[in-house]
């Protein structure tokens, strides 16, 4: 069994994300430059140079990155995959995320000396196709997201020595281990290439065919029930996090989003690490990590399959809508120079909002002409009696659209963000 302290593990969708990730508590990040990449929109948020500059920026302060080649190549790209890996390798990642067993094999031959972890989507479900990927040198799966906890116990026995890494939070696939085709069809774009155009998101309207009498007629729905048909809500087993642990078989703990905001990086890694922190301090607290949890944008919430069987689940779907906004709107982030910060929303003088801190930052308190920062009921908030630009001019309120660095009434630590309550409709369609 496990004894070491399990691995959060954040999303890294571009240079900035991965540093929130890390300073909001991740052990580690997984991201990758777009080719061969099952997130190619996120991926060319990602330069090579840049991906070193995270990689460097990860090691410096005793994290890691895993480099996803988890895309599955034709015949005419292996020579350019072979190339990829080789330059991937140069940049000295802590681990290669392959899905193919040829590629797999390609890794071990060109960089034998980065760890090999396999992707979700090799869907590996019990410890015979485990023990044929450790043979192939894999040090660690990523199970699917089908497996219960059962399982991957079982695993565990069987190969004490392989990792297992396990999703917790995040999107959820309707298609099992991620296998579908329907933007593909639809789109043309292939989800397993990267490309998924998300098309279970969106609400579809049903039709009734007769052959026999060539008919044809609109289904209508259940009144209140949409048609959402094929949108799985999103996971989160914060609430399970100390029933995952006391199992000893899991080593990391994977949160899904490369393609979201930063605001969901920075969430989802704190509370995350919360947890695991609370866990081994015996103080394990689910309803404190489900509120912030319930601050970002989702579909609703499943527990997914790790603790119930699919065919136990009556939960698992959302027919209603695609996206919620989530409890809370970010207004702002504060730059590298600590003095400032970049609206995301909306700020307006003399309203109190609240500071959203990276893990284990202390505030001072402060008060002078441009507003205070200061604390209540155990939060700190900070209030603008000015909103003053970089160069001093003055503006009524500032919207996400002004791109002017705005004067903070005292430093505050970098990727902190402010959020208010989201008051607005919450259901995005």
């Amino acid at each position: 069994m496990n004894n070491q302290k399990v691995e959060l593990l954040s999303p890294a969708g571009n240079l900035e994300k991965l540093k929130i990730a890390i300073k909001y508590g991740a052990d580690a990040v997984y991201a990758g430059v777009s080719h061969f990449s099952l997130r190619i929109r996120a991926g060319k948020e990602f330069t090579f140079e840049t991906f070193k500059e995270g990689i460097d920026y990860a090691h410096a302060r005793g994290k890691k990155v895993y480099a996803t080649i988890n895309g599955f190549p034709f015949n005419s790209q292996i020579d350019l995959l072979k190339k990829h890996i080789a330059t991937m390798a140069a940049l000295k990642p802590d681990g290669f995320i392959v899905a193919a067993p040829g590629v797999v094999r390609l890794c071990r031959e060109i960089a034998p000396e980065i760890d090999i972890h396999l992707s979700t989507q090799a869907n590996v479900l019990n410890y015979l196709d485990a023990q044929v990927y450790w043979d192939m040198g894999v040090k660690r799966i990523v199970v699917a997201r089908e497996i219960s906890l059962k399982d991957v116990i079982e695993i565990k026995k069987h190969l004490p020595d392989m990792e297992i890494e396990i999703f917790v939070h995040g999107s959820m696939c309707f298609a099992y281990s991620g296998r579908c085709l329907v933007s593909a069809v639809q789109m043309g774009r292939v989800p397993n290439r990267g490309s998924c155009a998300n098309d279970c998101r969106f609400q579809y309207t049903l039709y009734a065919a007769n052959e026999d009498h060539n008919t044809l007629f609109r289904l209508e729905e259940e009144p209140g029930v949409g048609t959402y048909i094929f949108n799985s809500k999103d996971m989160n087993l914060a609430s399970h996090i100390k029933e995952i642990l006391d199992s000893g078989a899991v080593d990391s703990l994977k949160i899904e989003g490369r393609t979201k905001s930063p605001y969901y990086a920075a969430v989802t890694a704190k509370a995350y690490r919360e947890a695991i922190d609370d866990y081994y301090e015996g103080k394990f607290e689910p309803e404190k990590y489900q509120k912030e949890l319930y601050t970002t944008k989702n579909r609703g919430f499943t527990d997914a399959y790790l603790i119930h069987r699919p065919f136990e689940k009556t939960d698992s779907q959302n027919h209603d809508y695609a996206l919620s906004k989530g409890s809370y709107e970010v207004t702002g982030l504060v730059t590298e120079d600590e003095e400032h910060f970049l609206c995301k929303y909306k700020v307006y003088p003399n309203e109190d909002i609240e500071i959203f801190t990276p893990m284990g930052e202390e505030l001072v308190e402060c008060e002078n002409e441009i507003g205070k920062i200061f604390k209540k009921d155990g939060m700190y908030y900070i209030n603008f009696k000015k909103i003053l630009t970089e160069t001093n001019k003055e503006l009524e309120s500032v919207h996400s659209g002004n791109v002017n660095k705005i004067k903070l009434p005292g430093k505050l630590p970098y990727l902190t963000m402010f959020r208010i309550e989201n008051v607005e409709d919450n259901i995005v369609e």
